[in-house]
């Protein structure tokens, strides 16, 4: 009994230090993905707020972490830090009604020129189908750049967001097998898109640039590549409807 006692404390220990040791290794990720997303968020949001949220989701990651399971440890904790950091967020959604309301009137727009032509709807038609000047069209698409985050890992729910992060909480085995057919399908999602929408969430979600560097590179504007990102989620979120309510 006493040995069985001393072993368990011994195993104890190994978590502990094992736990410390990815903790340290990883904190230059946290901020990393930190600095990364704070581009796509509001002004409110501090960059403190983020790296403590992150801070959070790493000392989960590391806790919880099965190797068995074959993922890496980097993709594992990459999913949980901007997790974490997004349902902190999320806590207090900044966007007023109108927002989330003309959002989801892009959408429906997109989703009837492209159901009426068989084609990607060009950002004039979608202003023409919702009867609003094309200035005005790219204000929606402004206003809501910074509504909601969405990456390859997502899964959809029944609110005002389009796409939404997989939560923190553990996965059961149905929640596994559910969010890989969603990433399937939204990576297939991702391939229909127009070659510029393509570009943009590739240099910002696979290379990890910022919104002004990815301006640089293609030769527009920060704000319009903050559109571009824009209607590119809006767009899958038409595309992914059979989702749920997305």
């Amino acid at each position: 009994m006493i040995l069985m006692h001393k072993m368990a404390m011994y195993s104890d220990e190994q978590q502990q230090h094992r736990t410390a040791m990815l903790v340290e290794q990883h904190a230059p990720m946290v901020k990393r993905i930190a600095h990364h997303m704070l581009a796509r968020l509001p002004s409110t949001v501090q960059l403190n707020d983020l790296i403590q949220s992150g801070m959070v989701g790493l000392l989960e990651a590391a806790q919880k972490f099965d190797v068995s399971k074959g993922a890496s440890f980097e993709t594992f904790v990459g999913i949980r830090v901007r997790g974490s950091m997004l349902d902190d967020v999320r806590k207090d959604d900044w966007a007023p009604r109108s927002v989330h309301r003309n959002a989801r009137r892009v959408s429906a727009a997109i989703k009837a020129v492209e159901g009426r032509t068989g084609r990607d709807a060009s950002d004039q038609q979608v202003a023409e189908e919702m009867g609003v000047p094309l200035n005005e069209y790219y204000s929606y698409l402004q206003d809501s750049a910074g509504t909601r985050l969405f990456s390859y890992d997502e899964v959809t729910e029944e609110d005002d967001s389009s796409l939404k992060l997989a939560s923190s909480t553990a996965p059961t085995p149905l929640d596994d097998v559910q969010q890989q057919a969603f990433k399937n399908n939204l990576a297939q999602a991702i391939e229909t898109l127009p070659e510029r929408e393509r570009m943009v969430l590739a240099l910002y979600y696979q290379e990890e640039l910022n919104l002004k560097e990815i301006g640089s590179l293609m030769g527009v504007s920060e704000s319009r590549v903050s559109q571009i990102h824009s209607q590119a989620a809006l767009r899958l979120r038409t595309r992914l409807a059979d989702w749920g309510n997305v």
